[in-house]
């Protein structure tokens, strides 16, 4: 099984990317929903111990916690330690029942791909990127999306030249849907081929 990681900076289309994978076939493990998930889940008692402004109702209060995040970026590393862990343990189980499925090829969708170490744990790199004007007009146009907060997400991201430059593959999302759904199926075929 050819494990394939995605990653983009913000902005860049990697979502809309992940899901046409998806769409054709491959299996995606979305880092991102599992975050959002566990914050309703295993992450609510160790995250509400460290952030205890954050829990509301019974969850980790998203916009709560990137609150406390935005007044002390010094703690994202105090988070970090523990979803990272707890995401990776989703994604070994994804990964070990897709490989019981006999899935040819699997999507891990993280968006700190390199900033976390991840490439390691994958056999290729897809980086999604854009033209970096738009990628600001598709990040401000977000609801509560504001230039310092988009400051603050890039300066935790690692440069999309630097990203660009690491890949296996780059899909440029600022060439249209069509075009950047071509080099998904490219992708796809060349790396099924591969293993035939």
């Amino acid at each position: 099984m050819i494990v394939l990681g995605l990653t983009g900076s913000i902005g860049t289309g990697k979502s809309t990317t992940a899901a046409m994978f998806r769409d054709l076939g491959v299996p995606v493990h979305d880092a991102d929903a599992t975050v959002h998930d566990l914050y309703g889940a295993e992450a609510v008692e160790p995250v509400a111990a460290l952030f205890p402004e954050a829990l509301q109702e019974g969850i980790i209060d998203r916009k709560a916690l990137s609150a406390v995040l935005a007044r002390s970026p010094e703690r994202f590393g105090e988070l970090e330690a523990v979803i990272h862990p707890l995401v990776r343990a989703r994604e070994t189980a994804f990964l070990d029942a897709e490989r019981r499925n006999g899935a040819p090829l699997v999507l891990l969708d993280i968006p700190l791909l390199y900033e976390t170490g991840g490439e390691k744990r994958v056999d290729k790199v897809v980086v999604v990127t854009c033209d970096p004007q738009v990628q600001r007009e598709r990040v401000l146009a977000r609801p509560g999306m504001t230039g310092e907060k988009f400051q603050l997400i890039l300066s935790r991201q690692m440069p999309d030249a630097e990203k660009r430059r690491r890949a296996d593959f780059i899909i440029d999302t600022g060439r249209g849907l069509d075009a950047a759904r071509e080099q998904v199926e490219e992708i796809i075929a060349r790396l099924t081929e591969r293993r035939n």
